[in-house]
């Protein structure tokens, strides 16, 4: 066991009321039962109590906005440092994918025979398919990526979260219970087989086949199939046809646009799908901007940065330590050379065909009555501009309006899938989280979202 995780555990009060469990953490993790564990050098103890609540902990040890969440709430952050819950966590879950204790988890049948369709293999998707593998049921979790992960593969940099960490991650999900305690002792590997079918050979083949429903499905608790995207290769009522019940978990990863003028000219990007698809102009000796104050603009910002760019730019209408971002980020930004401009706030984009400069306003904070955070205020003859070749909109992201729409589902007033406090859709058969339905855009909390939607989905099958 590493001596630095065990110094971070034994500062520990393990206290009882718990508050980074119960105030800090989306997921409820019991962080000092775990803990406690790995004091012990119980790892594999430490893994099992924390298997209970998470199966995303190599990836929400790395890059979780911790001191939001659980080291925000720890009690030893009053006066002085927070334990460093998301190291432990991680070290714990890296330990467990490294001996494969995943392959022991224990299965029951209490859901033996109903087969669930998962839409979107991003952080609610799989943990939603992996609480109810537990029980029993058949899942065919339906991917338009040709991997697993949503997000995490398609959003996250690989400076902050590893490939090959999301990866061993992905397969402990689809592995998970793969032998028996007596084939452990023979030393038998049964892995689950995942059906990889590219999208190609999806279309050629008819519909029942396409949705998992062949004689010949294997015989794991999860199946993939990959290039299978909603309203392009199949719909909702062709799953219900087919399955007991659906979770919708396909994320809502189209950028928000800040409807300003010049917001349609060449060279404005939205942050979101920028990272999605990996899709980079050339920012050699080129000056950017990356609107917005989240992770994702911290994730673009860096991104970009390391391409080359000659100057980036942050800008953020309120002040720093109102950044929804992760505190580590924002440091690690400006360490690398991010220019952060606070309290100052776009208004035009300027340029012929693509952008070419932008005009900016300075902002000042105001406690409205009633009010209990302080708004920004755009403070008057404050403009002014800067020379500038791109501009990155990363001021949140909504659900794809027309894919939704069609669904024939409710929607509430923000375009998300309406859903009740168990996730359920206006059809019955339906349920859905995460960024569809409106959940705070955290992986943690669409990771809680699937969960929930798993334990309801559970419920409803019974």
């Amino acid at each position: 066991m590493e001596e630095q995780i065990k110094e971070y555990a034994e500062y520990c009060l393990n206290c009882p009321a718990k508050p980074c469990s119960q105030k800090g953490c989306p997921l409820n993790n019991d962080i000092p039962a775990f803990i406690h564990q790995v004091k012990q050098e119980n790892i594999k103890e430490a893994y099992k109590i924390l298997s209970n609540t998470t199966v995303l902990g190599s990836v929400c040890g790395r890059i979780c906005p911790h001191m939001k969440q659980c080291q925000g709430s720890c009690i030893r952050g009053i006066k002085g440092e927070p334990v460093n819950i998301g190291e432990i966590e991680a070290y714990v879950f890296d330990e467990a994918l490294e001996n494969e204790w995943y392959r022991e988890e224990k299965q029951t049948n209490e859901l033996e025979g109903k087969k669930v369709a998962v839409v979107g293999g991003g952080p609610a998707g799989l943990t939603c398919a992996s609480f109810l593998a537990r029980k029993g049921a058949k899942i065919t979790i339906y991917e338009k990526y040709n991997e697993l992960g949503g997000i995490l593969a398609h959003g996250i940099p690989e400076f902050r979260l590893e490939k090959e960490t999301l990866k061993s991650t992905v397969d402990s999900i689809l592995n998970a219970g793969s032998y028996s305690s007596e084939q452990m002792e023979d030393g038998e590997d049964q892995k689950a087989q995942v059906t990889t079918e590219s999208t190609n050979k999806i279309e050629k083949i008819s519909t029942q086949e396409a949705l998992g429903q062949n004689e010949e499905a294997n015989n794991s608790k999860i199946e993939v199939r990959y290039g299978m995207e909603l309203g392009k290769n199949f719909n909702l009522t062709d799953l219900e046809n087919s399955f007991d019940a659906i979770f919708l978990g396909f994320g809502a990863n189209v950028s928000a646009k800040m409807n300003i003028e010049g917001e349609e000219l060449e060279g404005v990007y939205g942050g979101n799908r920028l990272l999605e698809r990996g899709e980079h102009p050339s920012y050699k000796g080129k000056k950017v901007a990356v609107i917005g104050g989240g992770n994702v603009a911290m994730d673009c910002s860096r991104t970009i940065n390391r391409l080359g760019a000659d100057k980036v730019y942050v800008i953020y209408r309120r002040a720093e330590k109102q950044m929804p971002a992760e505190v580590k980020e924002i440091e690690d930004a400006k360490r690398e050379g991010v220019e952060f401009l606070f309290q100052n706030n776009i208004v035009k984009i300027l340029g012929d065909k693509k952008v070419e400069k932008i005009e900016c306003i300075k902002t000042q904070l105001v406690k409205k009555e009633g009010e209990t955070r302080e708004v920004p205020v755009n403070i008057e003859n404050s403009n002014y501009m800067l020379d500038m070749d791109y501009v990155v909109m990363a001021v949140g992201s909504e659900p794809e309006k027309e894919l939704v729409k069609g669904l024939g589902l409710e929607l509430n007033k923000w375009g998300c899938i309406n859903v009740d406090e168990k996730h359920r859709t206006s059809r019955e058969k339906i349920f859905a989280g995460g960024d569809l339905a409106g959940d705070r855009a955290t992986v943690a909390w669409a990771a809680r979202a699937g969960r929930d939607a798993a334990v309801a989905i559970e419920e409803y099958l019974k």
